[in-house]
């Protein structure tokens, strides 16, 4: 094992103390996987350095909710634009879940078109994946996706390889 994985290791490593989740979100933008990922709460400093050790750029966003009461996201990429247009989307904007927000976010996110479309118009409709396949996935497969089956491999290896760390 060379001196980078063992670093990427150490890495997720310290991340998963904070959430396994957010150590295989990480991994999956590292990667070039997802775009850009979001962690739906802000991140301590140690935390938010350990992402930026994995060559990912940290932002935070803040939102509102319906309450009018401010939450904070933090974005991570390794692409400025990306990072870029969400905060000229929704920087100091409510959370909402409209589908022009969905859709949005879908392409930001790297989440399959189809995927998005058919989730806006039937939710959580059958999709004829096994649970564990969804289960690793940040979006809803839709049935009929070309871009799902590729998708899942990969997942799958670094989902493996986040929960070995």
């Amino acid at each position: 094992m060379d001196r980078t994985t063992a670093q990427v290791r150490q890495l997720v490593q310290n991340l998963k103390l904070v959430d396994e989740q957010l150590a295989y979100l990480a991994v999956l933008t590292r990667e070039g996987i997802k775009p850009l990922s979001r962690w739906e709460k802000p991140l301590e400093e140690e935390s938010r350095g350990w992402l930026e050790e994995l060559n990912l750029q940290v932002r935070e966003v803040p939102r509102t909710v319906k309450t009018g009461k401010v939450i904070t996201e933090t974005i991570f990429g390794t692409t400025p634009g990306y990072l870029q247009i969400y905060i000229r989307c929704f920087d100091g904007r409510p959370v909402d879940k409209s589908a022009q927000t969905q859709r949005i976010e879908g392409f930001l996110f790297g989440f399959p078109g189809c995927c998005v479309d058919r989730f806006i118009r039937q939710g959580y409709a059958e999709n004829g994946l096994v649970r564990e396949d969804q289960g690793i996935l940040f979006h809803w497969a839709c049935r009929d996706c070309s871009v799902t089956p590729i998708l899942v491999p990969v997942y799958r290896e670094i989902h493996e390889f986040v929960k070995q760390c």
